[in-house]
């Protein structure tokens, strides 16, 4: 073999580089030569599996688990702040409907072709937020986590990012955020698109480049390809099993995640981030054989993290539950998701999302 010219040694180590950083494994101080690709655990809404979702209290509990990423999803509020709610609708998340002040923001409205009656985030001002207080959304399956309702506030993205630099330096790794951009084009045409305010926070918390420990996510494509011309951070094409973009009415995910579809994504995307079972089908009794999505993906330079792992009975099939099925809480009770976990990491995923991110730890070993 020749020689490697300078050229190609300096290439090789920007692709050690790149490799390392789309995995979330290189923290400040740590040398090429020791990073070792390992696939990232991202905190689904912090652990949401035991605490009120998208709250200080699950944040800091999923770093504390060991997680690499912690995940706000991110709505605008009347005032244009971006805040950490699974969706606009914030009746089921929060104590809004008990609040008399409140009650005539109660409407109904279209998002995504789905008519929604709640409250929304768009029709409050941050202060207004504030007054606020989270509540767990699924109680009958997470009846523990109600134990925290009125707890704790509802949270910015600034601070968000501040939980992950201060989980940093309480624990000595690096923990990352992976904000998601949720219904970008509806909130485009009501006057509060998320997109420019995303790149400027990623800007202000030094978050906008390659390397950052970021990711930023999105169901649509459009949304993507124009905060791809805005920022250097890492973007995530989000798919389903089901059903195609809000912004695409006329594309399915099943066509953006086929080998030539995912050549596209890679134009403006640098990962993918499929329903899990996409990457391992399931039936109503058990885990079906991996697919070659993550296979394909690679081939078109994408990394891929599949969303989302949980444990609770009534997420599994019927040989991973686990307990006394006549019970009444069969269905909330842990299941064999060590499993799911298993074929994931196996079938050659670079990350995942989980509810529960101390047994995603567990089980990557």
């Amino acid at each position: 073999m020749a020689a490697m010219t300078l050229l190609t040694r300096r290439a090789l180590t920007t692709h050690v580089l790149a490799t390392a950083a789309l995995a979330g494994t290189l923290a400040p101080g740590v040398s090429f030569a020791r990073a070792q690709k390992k696939p990232i655990v991202i905190a689904h809404r912090g652990a949401s599996g035991l605490r009120p979702e998208h709250t200080a209290l699950s944040y800091n509990l999923a770093i504390d688990q060991g997680c690499d990423f912690i995940e706000p999803d991110l709505v605008p509020t009347k005032d244009g702040h971006l805040i950490a709610r699974h969706e606009n609708e914030i009746g089921g998340t929060t104590d809004v409907g008990a609040r008399p002040e409140f009650a005539d923001r109660k409407a109904t409205k279209t998002i995504d072709g789905q008519q929604i009656t709640g409250w929304f985030t768009e029709d409050f001002t941050l202060a207004e937020i504030k007054t606020l207080r989270a509540r767990e959304r699924l109680p009958q399956l997470r009846p523990a986590n109600a134990k925290y309702d009125g707890q704790a506030q509802l949270l910015t993205f600034d601070e968000v990012v501040a939980i992950a630099k201060t989980g940093s330096q309480r624990t000595g790794r690096t923990i990352g955020v992976y904000p998601e951009m949720k219904h970008p084009s509806y909130f485009a045409r009501i006057g509060l698109p998320i997109e420019d305010r995303l790149v400027a926070l990623l800007k202000k918390n030094e978050l906008d480049s390659a390397t950052a420990p970021v990711f930023v996510q999105c169901f649509e494509v459009t949304p993507l390809k124009t905060i791809r011309a805005k920022t250097k951070a890492r973007l995530v094409l989000l798919t389903a099993g089901e059903g195609g973009p809000a912004d695409l009415p006329n594309v399915t995910y099943s066509q953006l995640t086929s080998a030539a579809g995912l050549k596209e994504v890679a134009l403006y995307a640098d990962g993918l981030g499929p329903e899990k079972t996409q990457v391992v089908p399931q039936d109503a009794d058990k885990l079906l054989p991996a697919t070659s999505l993550v296979k394909d993906a690679h081939a078109a330079g994408l990394v891929v993290h599949p969303w989302t792992v949980r444990a609770e009975n009534y997420f599994l099939p019927a040989s991973l539950r686990r307990g006394d099925a006549a019970a009444a809480d069969y269905l909330a009770q842990p299941g064999d998701v060590a499993a799911v976990f298993k074929a994931l990491y196996a079938a050659g995923v670079d990350g995942l999302f989980s509810d529960f991110p101390g047994l995603a730890v567990a089980a990557r070993g």
